[in-house]
């Protein structure tokens, strides 16, 4: 009923008119503020500009529905930007935000008649933003390396144009992947671990150490580990805001994890989301009273990580991916479950993705899906006894023990419940 009834509003004429003023009102009103603190620009209106600028092309797309009298009035908008930007480069004022915005808002009519709520929502936002994100751009910009925005456009040639292209035969009887999946499990880890580094290093950077924790986890659990052990060092006691940071960087761990079975594997979500979902909330719970009442008077973010798109971290990566499939096969033939679950145990002291990949991989059709999320879950569990090693040699036992316990517990239970899987 509900359903009926907002259809009814938002396909009437008077509504799309009134939404249409009202955001190109509301576009007007962020170009004011943006040119507040450039009293010496020459400007082209704003609010009732735009209000009026929308209407007219609201107006004229409605008595003529071939579009001609609509773009009659997209050519006499468009004279009037042009002489006025024409002015603007005379006054060596240069820019095309002012040339660009007002064409976009005449076309608002034909976007709330034609398209749908959602699109003519998009553009709205798409706008707000562009106008807004010019001070962030240029904070972004200032820390930004030169050469990450190519090192990003040579893997999205890499991941979207030559993985498509790439044999999707198994390899041989002890590598069961093809190229293709074995690239495309590098993509997937990639694109996760590039995104905690992105708000990491660019958006949340002296966030405090808790959201340290948080993001460090997303980009690799382990190394925010360490680099929170050693900066334990420089207190004299126990510090409860780095003891909950290296609790929240092995939740994130868990919902890593999660992710990746979502992504890769429906068949094991079914017997990993209990598992995974419990780990996760209890670590974080745990490590927010944990945090609870301590000021976010420390900066972990002042390490620069490694991006995880360079190409020696992902043909690293791959190697390692290729490693894990062949002594996942050659285990599992010769010693079956009980070897599967000692490899799992072992590289959990190692780097954990390329194994868990390999399991992800669906190639052991011999091997049951309880059995494999058991491995998945040693593997998770044995990785946390390694941060705790780390959190007590690397920084203080004394100084992290109550990090280092919850640790310890959390990958015994892990464990435990990836050894009774069968």
């Amino acid at each position: 009923m509900l359903d009926l009834f907002f259809n009814q509003i938002t396909n009437q004429l008077w509504f799309k008119f009134i939404l249409t003023l009202f955001f190109a009102f509301l576009v007007g009103l962020e170009t004011r503020g943006y040119w507040l603190n450039k009293p010496n620009h020459i400007k082209m209106g704003s609010t009732r500009t735009y209000a009026l600028l929308s209407s007219l092309g609201f107006i004229l797309y409605s008595l003529d529905h071939s579009f001609k009298l609509f773009i009659f009035g997209m050519v006499f908008v468009t004279s009037v930007v042009f002489l006025f930007y024409k002015q603007k480069l005379e006054n060596h004022q240069f820019g095309i935000l002012q040339l660009i915005i007002p064409m976009l808002v005449y076309t608002f009519g034909p976007l709330s008649l034609t398209t749908p709520l959602w699109f003519f929502i998009l553009v709205f936002v798409t706008i707000i933003f562009t106008i807004s994100a010019k001070p962030i751009s240029l904070q972004i910009l200032k820390k930004m390396d030169q050469d990450e925005l190519i090192l990003f456009s040579k893997f999205l040639l890499v991941s979207a144009v030559i993985l498509p292209l790439l044999p999707k035969d198994t390899i041989s009887t002890y590598l069961p992947s093809s190229p293709f999946h074995i690239w495309m499990a590098v993509v997937v880890i990639s694109s996760i671990s590039y995104l905690g580094y992105l708000l990491r290093r660019y958006f949340l950077l002296g966030s405090g150490t808790f959201i340290t924790g948080l993001l460090g986890g997303i980009y690799s659990s382990t190394a925010a580990t360490v680099v929170l052990a050693r900066q334990s060092k420089q207190f004299a006691t126990s510090n409860p805001a780095i003891q909950a940071a290296i609790v929240a960087a092995t939740s994130m761990m868990y919902l890593r994890l999660l992710v990746l079975v979502g992504i890769l594997s429906t068949n094991l979500l079914k017997i990993l989301l209990i598992p995974l979902v419990v780990f996760f909330l209890v670590t974080l719970l745990v490590a927010y009273f944990l945090n609870k009442n301590n000021e976010p008077s420390i900066n972990g973010g002042n390490e620069k990580d490694k991006n995880p798109l360079e190409f020696a971290t992902a043909i690293v990566f791959a190697g390692l991916f290729i490693l894990m499939l062949f002594l996942t096969e050659v285990i599992t033939e010769k010693f079956g479950a009980l070897g599967l679950k000692i490899l799992a145990f072992a590289t959990g002291f190692t780097d954990i993705d390329p194994f868990i990949l390999s399991l992800l991989n669906g190639a052991y059709p011999n091997l049951s899906e309880h059995l494999i999320s058991g491995a998945f879950l040693i593997a998770a569990g044995s990785n946390g006894l390694l941060k705790a090693i780390y959190a007590g040699i690397i920084g203080d036992w004394k100084k992290n023990r109550v990090s280092i316990a919850i640790l310890l517990i959390s990958g015994v239970l892990s464990i435990i419940w990836g050894a009774i899987l069968e």
